[in-house]
């Protein structure tokens, strides 16, 4: 896939694993690409591709440089509660692309996670006031930037590893009340 020209859209570039687990790292941390593939087990030739993929998307900031041996490396971090406009570009295949990475996480995360601690599991597909949902969905979206603002650099003092997968939205519905 040649990263000239052609901007994709922000969720067909975010639908690789790979592709998420660099945004979530770069959400708490500014690393270049030697860093990221350190951290993330990676080559650094596979880790700068697909950072300048989520840089071509819009979905990373150049946060700085560093000298490396003579050299420059840019620093890229992931504004996450930056402002951006819904995504035109993205088509429906996009989305159920992005969907799948996601659902696909969730079973890799859960492996690794902590045992004994607790965990919190909800699946409904549900009929419910447009008011309750309007209020799901805003608690959602609360806990979603709270975690994110959080976040801290990978293994930070006084920090531990979590993770939050969510996918909230409105269903088609036969026969939908009015």
């Amino acid at each position: 896939m040649s990263l000239e020209g052609e901007r994709i859209s922000e969720l067909r570039a975010t639908a690789h694993p790979l592709r998420l687990q660099m945004l979530s790292l770069l959400t708490g941390a500014e690393l270049s690409a030697a860093e990221v593939a350190r951290e993330l087990g990676v080559t650094q030739a596979n880790a700068s591709y697909h950072l300048r993929l989520l840089h071509s998307a819009g979905l990373l900031e150049v946060a700085g440089e560093e000298s490396v041996r003579g050299g420059r490396a840019k620093k890229y971090r992931h504004p996450w509660d930056a402002e951006r406009p819904p995504s035109t570009s993205a088509t429906e295949d996009d989305r159920l692309a992005y969907a799948r990475v996601l659902a696909d996480a969730i079973p890799r995360r859960f492996a690794t996670r902590r045992r004994g601690e607790r965990a919190q599991f909800t699946d409904a597909d549900l009929w419910v006031e447009p008011e309750v949902w309007d209020q799901v969905f805003a608690l959602v979206t609360e806990a979603s930037r709270l975690f994110h603002a959080a976040a801290r650099p990978p293994r930070t003092e006084g920090t531990v590893r979590a993770s939050l997968s969510v996918a909230a939205f409105r269903l088609e519905g036969e026969g939908e009340a009015r």
